[in-house]
């Protein structure tokens, strides 16, 4: 599998943006978001989207994204996999204020988002992002180079079998918009190894 922004499909398309070969760049829409329930019990589900379809059971994809244009609280963009409005799962840095910024995570099973985060400078206007598969596990990682990766989370998706859609997301949940630069994107073998001890793939 490889990786070919010809075949990437919109879930909500977003009013202004480019699809290159080797650069994506979407204009956010204000009141954009992805969220369910938890804790605050409202839905958000009008984020755009931009994903392709695999069968693959293991398998890396990376992007680098840039958010410079990003200034408003929430202001996000990165890396999705999102099955439907109640199971997906998604990763970037989201703006706060002048003092701070959040790298977090949020995986929605059947309607239930949680959220993980870490407080980060908020002059960090680049992420890379490998998003890595093991059939329904999921891991994300995170870079400053796009050669050093540190574990952000390892995940399941209750309906994260068989065929699924990843990708990459931008949104705005407040009342702004930014342009989000996507590059560098590409699929690898699965860069999640085993488990020390895990049975051989074809056995699990």
């Amino acid at each position: 599998m490889t990786f070919d922004s010809g075949k990437l499909v919109w879930t909500r398309e977003p009013k202004e943006y480019t699809i290159g070969e080797d650069r994506i760049e979407i204009v956010t829409m204000p009141h954009t978001d992805l969220w369910q329930r938890t804790y605050y019990y409202f839905r958000n589900d009008n984020a755009p989207v931009l994903q392709m379809e695999t069968e693959e059971e293991y398998f890396s994809f990376v992007v680098k994204t840039d958010f410079t244009g990003a200034h408003h609280r929430f202001d996000q963009c990165g890396v999705v996999i999102y099955l439907d409005s109640e199971n997906w799962l998604k990763a970037s840095v989201e703006q706060e204020n002048d003092k701070v910024a959040y790298m977090g995570s949020v995986c929605t099973n059947h309607g239930w988002s949680d959220w993980g985060t870490t407080a980060i400078d908020p002059t960090v206007k680049q992420m890379w992002y490998r998003l890595s598969r093991r059939r329904s596990d999921y891991k994300i990682e995170t870079s400053r180079d796009g050669v050093n990766f540190t574990d952000m989370r390892v995940c399941h998706l209750h309906e994260g079998a068989g065929k699924i859609r990843f990708g990459i997301y931008a949104c705005s949940p407040e009342d702004s918009s930014f342009r989000a630069v996507f590059t560098d994107m590409k699929i690898t073998e699965c860069m999640w190894a085993a488990h020390d001890g895990q049975q051989p793939d074809e056995d699990c």
